[in-house]
């Protein structure tokens, strides 16, 4: 696995490739994971015409392939959080991707007059639109917070994210899962200025959201998140000190959002929690399926809870919110990172597709994020992405584990589609051609849980 971003002739090659290979995919999908999986570049002339543009939050990752010391330009500063490309000589649809910051990469944003392009070596790829500022973003609370610091949004102002918790209680080497950078960004994050808090009070996330929901007409969810609290924090435990926020929200503004927590698998008594408080979406995030992966990449988690009885919680959290509404996220990618992962991308495709079958036969639809090896994370800081080839077949196999079973479309996420899809951390979204009707879950046939 390259540790330097590919030359962008390999790239365009690649792509190419790929293209021919999965005629089945949209082109879309294929540009967007190798954005993802080669982070973006930007002239400083394309990062002066991002800075009245909607800028990166840094919402709970960094998702940069460089730390904030490596950025020459203030890219931390003036980088947008998303792009939505189209056109070129492909005829790309619209397609919203998130923003890496990478000053090696080949995928260069360029200025030409007062627009922007995207840029392989030589080749104008498509043509770059970005999110103006949201007014609400210039705001600030009584508190002094800036509103896009409490309540920043995301998937082109679709998904408002709230980090309530800026850190996770599993430190150090022996628990901190390694792909994982949410602690040191943190650190990073204060030192540069950023008005990071460790725990965000609840006065001021309602104080935000009452603004975006005077002034916005594009949200449609919020998500409650941050790091795992395997202790206390504030005197309470992790469901009730999430299950606060999403109390607190609903009961102010009940119905306005689709409400979303991304928590770990908690015992059955806890989802209650979450569904009581008026959560209507529940992610316990499992990051990779491979047993013997997730004990060496997740090692918190497995000792806390341990991967079976992680997958016994999804599943039990069917009966409390219903199958459709258990989404829980892995990290494309990971499954190739060194020292422990697979070499070679069909073995690592065979893994996560038998983990896809398992979960997608008993009604769970399963989403991803595209790994961005973070260099301030353990594995980030000494290797780079899995290759483009691993982050396409993965597509396909998604897509057809999800035809095959006909599972409905994950709620929460916004449209389906080439052209239509918000989520911007992974194409999956942008795979699904259209909304399918949900049958009885099939029998497993053949994939036995880790």
């Amino acid at each position: 696995m390259p540790t330097h971003p590919p030359t962008a002739a390999d790239l365009a090659a690649e792509l190419e490739r790929l293209a021919a290979e999965y005629p089945d995919l949209p082109r879309e999908a294929l540009l967007k994971e190798a954005i993802l999986t080669s982070g973006l570049s930007f002239s400083a002339d394309a990062l002066r015409l991002c800075r009245d543009k909607k800028t990166k939050s840094y919402f709970i990752f960094s998702f940069d392939m460089v730390p904030i010391a490596a950025m020459e330009k203030d890219e931390h500063r003036h980088a947008p959080e998303e792009i939505r490309f189209h056109g070129g000589a492909a005829a790309y649809r619209p397609t919203v991707v998130s923003v890496r910051v990478n000053p090696a990469s080949p995928l260069r944003v360029e200025a030409a007059a007062n627009s922007l392009a995207l840029r392989l070596g030589e080749e104008d790829v498509a043509a770059i639109e970005l999110l103006p500022s949201p007014g609400y973003y210039q705001r600030a609370l009584r508190s002094g917070q800036p509103v896009h610091e409490v309540a920043p949004t995301i998937e082109w102002g679709y998904l408002i994210y709230l980090t309530v918790y800026r850190k996770c209680q599993y430190f150090g080497f022996n628990e901190e899962c390694r792909f994982c950078d949410i602690n040191a960004n943190y650190r990073q994050q204060v030192a540069a200025g950023r008005p990071y808090r460790t725990v965000k009070p609840i006065e001021d996330v309602l104080e935000a959201l009452a603004i975006i929901a005077q002034t916005d007409d594009q949200s449609r969810a919020y998500t409650i998140t941050g790091g795992s609290i395997t202790r206390h924090l504030q005197g309470q435990r992790e469901a009730e000190f999430y299950a606060s926020y999403a109390r607190a929200i609903e009961g102010r503004f009940a119905g306005r959002w689709i409400g979303k927590m991304v928590a770990q698998a908690l015992p059955e008594d806890d989802q209650k929690r979450f569904r009581d408080a008026g959560i209507r979406i529940y992610h316990p995030n499992f990051e990779v399926w491979d047993a013997g992966l997730f004990e060496k990449i997740c090692p918190g988690k497995a000792a806390y809870i341990g991967q079976r009885e992680w997958f016994r919680r999804i599943l039990a959290a069917r009966e409390i919110f219903g199958a459709e509404n258990v989404i829980p996220n892995f990290v494309a990618g990971i499954e190739m990172s060194r020292p422990h992962g697979f070499a070679a991308v069909d073995d690592a495709l065979a893994s996560t597709g038998a983990g896809l079958e398992w979960f997608m036969s008993q009604g769970v639809v399963p989403r991803f994020t595209t790994w961005c090896p973070e260099p301030l994370s353990e594995l980030g800081s000494s290797q780079g992405p899995a290759p483009l080839a691993y982050h396409v077949g993965l597509l396909r196999v998604w897509r057809d584990t999800h035809r095959r079973h006909r599972l409905p479309v994950p709620p929460g996420y916004g449209p389906p589609g080439p052209g239509r899809a918000l989520f911007s951390v992974s194409a999956f979204m942008d795979v699904i051609e259209a909304p399918t009707p949900a049958e009885p879950p099939a029998v497993p046939t053949g994939a036995h849980a880790p």
